[in-house]
């Protein structure tokens, strides 16, 4: 038996670097990933996709891993960066985009992120369930945009 978990998440906000500066470490992966925290492994798939693997959680009786994978497609004159999910390839599917917009002395954002993540669990511990997953997933991309913000020399 198992449940599905869906996450749809937005995020807008300013930092003080240049937009190539952001654009340069949102479109390459493995750089942009190194800010998300919980992160156990990615791995190259080659073609510009990867294979997140985070760390699992839980209590002793239920750990809970999230495992996907995605392709990301940058554009910089458009000024975005977009991941699509790969079928079959662990126990989510996630999807999202930045867009990067430069206002001259500092860099607007703005993050979507919608996710599905299938968990092997029974039906009656969704209600259960479910919150505490989107809550440690909303708090993982608060924690990734803190980061990433720190990096860029702070919020505008």
């Amino acid at each position: 038996m198992a449940i599905s978990v869906s996450i749809n998440l937005g995020y807008e906000f300013g930092v003080k670097a240049s937009a190539s500066e952001v654009f340069a470490v949102l479109s390459d992966v493995p750089a942009s990933a190194s800010h998300f925290p919980k992160v156990d492994k990615l791995v190259d798939l080659g073609g510009n996709s990867y294979r997140w693997e985070m760390e699992k959680i839980g209590v002793a009786q239920v750990k809970l891993q999230t495992i996907y994978a995605c392709k990301y497609v940058s554009n910089k004159a458009k000024g975005t960066v977009v991941w699509t999910p790969i079928a079959g390839e662990g126990n989510a599917q996630v999807s999202g985009s930045w867009k990067i917009t430069d206002k001259k002395k500092s860099t607007h954002l703005v993050l979507s992120i919608q996710g599905e993540l299938t968990l092997a669990l029974p039906g009656m511990m969704k209600m259960v369930v479910a919150p505490v997953v989107e809550a440690e997933f909303e708090k993982m991309v608060e924690k990734y945009i803190d980061n990433l913000t720190a990096h860029f020399g702070g919020e505008v």
